[in-house]
């Protein structure tokens, strides 16, 4: 029975690996590990592994060398790399993605994961958008990370270990801003950029949770790192931490200096993901794009579609486009004769631009057309990530003119994986003709 691995963990002995195995395939990331270099450069070319894990414990001399030679055996998909271990900035950062330190939590591990393989998509979507936009004239510059000291913001109460914390982090070289409040935290977040935020349970883990959920719902906010820090082992739901937002635990009985190391690699790969999320946005300035809505123009979506089909399939990725046709409802009938749907397609085209990943791209196909393509993503999701997109735009009102009330906007959705030898053209018609099917029904 052919067996269908996500994860490679590469691992002498099971007592790390062991659990961290178990509980990543009870969350849908099945796993394989390999006791070597040779296995796991074998596993390598039998399956389509997203990520790869290396208990460097103790061994980081060789772990650098087997992380090199991963990522070259996987090319020319690229291969995160995610380190279990002490965080030691004497290592080369190119090495691994993320390192985290024993002991690691499934749903921990889980949030990491796909946060880096969403990272290594959007890098190989900068490198094709990179080439196609090169092909109408257009240069994109590299993603350029921040060289500052990184900064931190500490939220919480001034207890002795709190302080003991930031001392240690403000010793790394961190910039590091102290906010006592929940309130104090959020101006700060709002009016400044930081790399990781750092928040002290202490003897009110609710307020440190809140803290980590709403920085979850806010868009800006979303990404950036939040490193819980408890006062003792308490009793404290793991999964449900982790799940709320919290990308990783400490607590004082772990020497500050090694948790102030853990944050710093937590806001290392934060920056790298940033800069990757910028470079692709910068795009929209280019000159190329369809002007009212900041979106790919025809042409150009074509020409970067075709090269799209050609990578997924050399480096064995799912591929999927997603087709969305503003919907010809009686209630909308007035609203287009009278030009208000032509008036509101610019702020529909935006929306849709922004409710897309950084690695996917959305184009603007006819006056009231949208299209989006979505690598290594299958079906489903893809259909998920156009209903979720409709339904923002069907709870948002638009101008209707003077003494009349305002409408709204619902789309015909259709969707269509790239199949075996099919080209860019059929896909994409077969999405259109799913969303032309959907209206006629």
């Amino acid at each position: 029975m052919p067996v269908h691995a996500r994860v490679l963990i590469v691992a002498r002995d099971d007592a790390v690996a062991g659990p961290l195995a178990e509980g990543l395939d009870r969350l849908g990331w099945r796993t394989i590990t390999a006791r070597g270099p040779y296995a796991a450069t074998a596993a390598l070319g039998d399956m389509d592994i997203e990520v790869a894990i290396i208990d460097a414990t103790g061994v980081f001399e060789d772990a650098v060398a087997l992380s090199k030679r991963l990522k070259a055996a996987c090319g020319p998909r690229r291969l995160p790399v995610i380190a279990i271990g002490a965080p030691d900035p004497q290592l080369e950062a190119s090495a691994f993605d993320l390192t985290l330190a024993p002991p690691i939590h499934p749903a921990q591990a889980a949030l990491r994961l796909e946060s880096l393989t969403r990272m290594t998509i959007a890098e190989e979507e900068f490198e094709l958008r990179a080439e196609t936009f090169a092909e109408h004239g257009r240069h994109l510059d590299l993603p350029q990370e921040p060289t500052g000291a990184y900064r931190v913001l500490a939220i919480g109460e001034p207890t002795p270990q709190f302080l003991a914390l930031s001392n240690a982090l403000a010793r790394t070289g961190a910039e590091v801003v102290g906010a006592f409040t929940a309130y104090t935290a959020f101006d700060y977040l709002h009016e400044r950029a930081f790399d990781a935020v750092v928040l002290w349970a202490g003897e009110n883990q609710a307020e440190a949770m809140s803290i980590a959920t709403g920085m979850r719902r806010n868009t800006r906010l979303y990404h950036i790192p939040a490193l819980l820090y408890l006062q003792a082992p308490a009793e404290i739901g793991l999964a449900e931490a982790f799940h709320r937002g919290i990308s990783d635990l400490a607590t004082p009985e772990v020497p500050a200096l090694e948790t102030a190391k853990r944050v710093i690699e937590l806001a290392r790969t934060y920056r790298r993901q940033n800069a990757i999320r910028k470079a692709l946005d910068v795009a929209r300035s280019s000159g190329l794009m369809d002007a009212p809505t900041g979106l790919f123009t025809r042409d150009l979506f074509a020409a970067h579609l075709a090269r799209l089909v050609e990578a997924s399939r050399k480096r064995n990725r799912a591929l999927s486009l997603c087709v969305l046709r503003v919907a010809d409802r009686p209630e909308l009938a007035l609203a287009r004769r009278n030009g208000w749907l032509d008036r509101a397609v610019p702020q529909i085209g935006s929306m849709v631009g922004r409710l897309v990943r950084a690695e996917d791209t959305a184009a603007r196909l006819a006056p009231d057309v949208f299209a989006l393509a979505l690598p290594a993503t299958g079906h489903a999701a893809a259909r998920a990530a156009g209903e979720r997109i409709a339904a923002v735009v069907a709870c948002t009102a638009f101008e209707a003119g003077d003494n009349r009330p305002p409408f709204v906007v619902e789309f015909d959705i259709g969707v269509a994986e790239l199949e075996d030898g099919e080209g860019a053209a059929s896909a994409l018609e077969r999405a259109a003709a799913k969303a032309l099917h959907l209206k006629a029904s």
